[in-house]
């Protein structure tokens, strides 16, 4: 099985690009199943039912969200009515959604995608990431009745990030992180066969202060005193995430691929 997943949408740009090269990439790379965090691709600050729409439209399987899961109140309601959004695993007890789901990839396979939020730095204490996970990999071994699985792990600290790598080795085909909005260079395959990334990066524009236009952020950490809002920087985009290959038999990961394409970055994706 071939997956794509798309780090952190960033605002219009990063709709923009989705848009315009998510279908060309399915055909191109032959994709069996693509996942996109989308939690900021509504002006920064969650994401809408309209831009949700357009992101499944443009070729997304999956939408994954994270800490701003509902910060565009639609989505409260909305996400109960649309099955391919899911909000973290370990969000309050009583959000709506839910935090894992499987999905036809075709062929008659199927796949697990799951998130969580971790707990290092974020701003609120959140359930523990790592035995909401555990729970849902022993109810859905990777090679068993789904022929792959995959968990966005959206959290602040790479250590942590890292740490469910290693934690969801041989049970899991892809671990990825996102919510840092900046792609690390340490794609790898980890020795249980799980695919594994520690940010994504963003889909949105990187001449900016991780998606934000620069003036405003670098007032701040310059001044200490804020003067405006922050607002999404929209020159081109560059799509970014992570490309895996899996064994449909035992669920492994075979190849995995830094994906970069567009905008300012050096670019990079499968040959």
């Amino acid at each position: 099985m071939r997956i794509l997943f798309l780090g952190d949408v960033m605002g219009r740009a990063g709709r923009t690009a989705v848009s315009e090269r998510l279908k060309g990439l399915r055909a191109d790379w032959k994709l069996d199943f693509v996942v996109i965090n989308g939690e900021n691709a509504s002006n920064g600050a969650g994401l809408s039912a309209e831009h949700a729409k357009l992101l499944l439209e443009a070729g997304a399987d999956c939408i994954t969200l994270g800490d701003h899961a509902f910060d565009q109140r639609e989505m409260l309601q909305f996400i109960d009515t649309e099955p391919r959004i899911l909000r973290p695993l370990n969000f309050a007890k009583d959000a709506p959604g839910r935090g894992a789901a499987i999905f036809d990839a075709g062929r008659g396979r199927r796949i697990l995608v799951a998130q969580v939020l971790g707990q290092v730095f974020m701003k609120r204490p959140f359930d523990d990431p790592f035995s909401a996970v555990d729970g849902v990999l022993r109810k859905h071994p990777r090679g068993g009745q789904v022929a792959a699985s995959l968990i966005d792990v959206h959290c602040e600290a790479t250590s942590e990030k890292m740490g469910m790598g290693h934690f969801c080795d041989g049970r899991a085909s892809v671990v990825v992180g996102t919510h840092t909005h900046v792609p690390t260079g340490d794609a790898q395959i980890l020795p249980g066969g799980t695919a594994f990334l520690s940010d994504a990066g963003m889909c949105g524009d990187y001449n900016s202060v991780i998606g934000m236009e620069k003036a405003e952020p670098m007032r701040r950490f310059v001044t200490g005193m804020p003067k405006a809002r922050f607002k999404p920087a929209n020159e081109e985009a560059t799509l970014c995430g992570f490309m895996v290959e899996t064994d449909d038999r035992t669920g492994a990961a075979v190849a995995a691929h830094m994906v970069r394409q567009g905008g300012r970055l050096q670019q990079s994706g499968p040959a």
